[in-house]
């Protein structure tokens, strides 16, 4: 597979940035590194980042990948941006709440849910 492949499903709608990951597992450790890369990229490109992740193709989630978007979270709050996680499936949402990351990232149960609340 090319390294040049995105490892995401990106769309700009009413000023919010939708990204979706293609992959149903996040736990190889050099996609990881690629989606950190591609969402750098969209944060640097933006003045005042509003970025919604959805999690509804993910299944599994390594610690790993929990770092990156602590990582994304800082880059897009240093840039007076805002981020919103949606459609966490219940299991990955738990490691979430015992990581107690529930606290740092807004979490929505819906896409739309998430995307009314960039007010």
């Amino acid at each position: 597979m090319p390294s040049d492949e995105s490892r995401l499903r990106i769309k700009n709608q009413d000023g919010v940035t939708q990204i979706e990951f293609i992959d149903r597992n996040i736990l190889d450790e050099a996609n990881i590194q690629q989606i950190g890369d591609e969402l750098a990229a969209i944060i640097d490109a933006s003045s005042s980042p509003r970025l919604l992740i959805s999690f509804a193709n993910v299944d599994h989630l390594s610690s790993a990948a929990l770092g990156t978007l602590i990582t994304v979270n800082n880059k897009i709050k240093a840039k007076g941006g805002m981020l919103r996680l949606a459609d966490i499936d219940p299991q990955i949402y738990e490691v979430f709440v015992i990581t107690k990351l529930n606290r740092i990232f807004e979490i929505h149960d819906t896409v739309e849910n998430a995307v009314s609340s960039f007010g």
